[in-house]
């Protein structure tokens, strides 16, 4: 690699841990630095979830007693459908021509995009129809909602977070630190089984994954002290505006 492109993709998994760390959104910045490397944009996609995915170690970790706390049989089945979307996502990114992908690329860009803008806003419907004690008539769709959502987990990793914290209110989930432990753990699985279907597809580019995996990893550490002196705001900010710059630039590119 020459020095621009290590620095570049170092920077930019340096920026995405401390952005996971905090906010998230951290996928607008491995995704592109690795196209811009000259990496094709599938396996752009496949590398940049290995990047990312050592941050969901971490973030389960600290949800230890909600996931112990949590019916067995529930979480059993939670995990297995996170690890079946994951690989189904995975999959259906295999079977997908390179130029049909790379035409979608934009558009998958400004979906995260939007999700990622408008995620305190479904937080806040979800907290105030919780607290007016409104029923929903999705909560028996549980398993097949989360289906959905670790699919599109598995084949586009952008905006999961906050499509997962939605998916979890519109069902029923009201406890908030329930929601994050599930989100966490199932975003760990879906996103390991991809990864592993992404290196048995040989779809990864190692040098650049192994070097963007250590800097996001320096990166986490590095956001989440940066967590208590920061105003959330001015990341999430952050984070909106470069995923608008990227989702232009992809969109001229195409």
């Amino acid at each position: 690699m020459e020095p621009l492109t290590i620095v570049v993709l170092a920077s930019a998994a340096f920026g995405a841990g401390v952005l996971n760390a905090i906010a998230g959104g951290g996928s607008f910045l491995t995704f592109p630095a690795l196209v811009f490397a000259g990496v094709p944009p599938i396996m752009a996609n496949a590398t940049s979830a290995l990047a990312v995915s050592p941050g969901y170690l971490g973030s389960t970790w600290g949800f230890k007693p909600e996931l112990r706390a949590l019916p067995r049989r529930l979480l059993t089945q939670e995990l297995l459908v996170a690890a079946a979307g994951g690989v189904i996502g995975a999959l259906l990114l295999l079977v997908t021509p390179s130029s049909v992908f790379s035409n979608l690329v934009p558009w998958l860009l400004l979906f995260a995009t939007l999700l990622f803008a408008l995620g305190p806003t479904l937080t806040a419907l979800r907290t105030t129809g919780h607290a007016r004690g409104e029923a929903t008539s999705l909560r028996g769709w549980r398993l097949v909602c989360l289906m959905v959502v670790c699919v599109y987990g598995g084949y586009f990793n952008g905006g999961l977070g906050i499509l997962m914290l939605a998916m979890y209110g519109l069902v029923g989930e009201s406890r908030l630190n329930t929601t994050n432990a599930l989100k966490n753990i199932n975003s760990l699985v879906l996103s390991l089984l991809s990864v592993a279907t992404f290196v048995w597809a040989d779809l990864i580019v190692w040098r650049e994954g192994l070097l963007m995996m250590a800097c996001a990893t320096a990166g986490g550490f590095m956001g989440a002290k940066l967590a208590k002196r920061l105003p959330a705001v001015w990341l999430r900010a952050l984070v909106i505006t470069t995923g608008m710059v990227m989702t232009a630039v992809f969109f001229v590119r195409t």
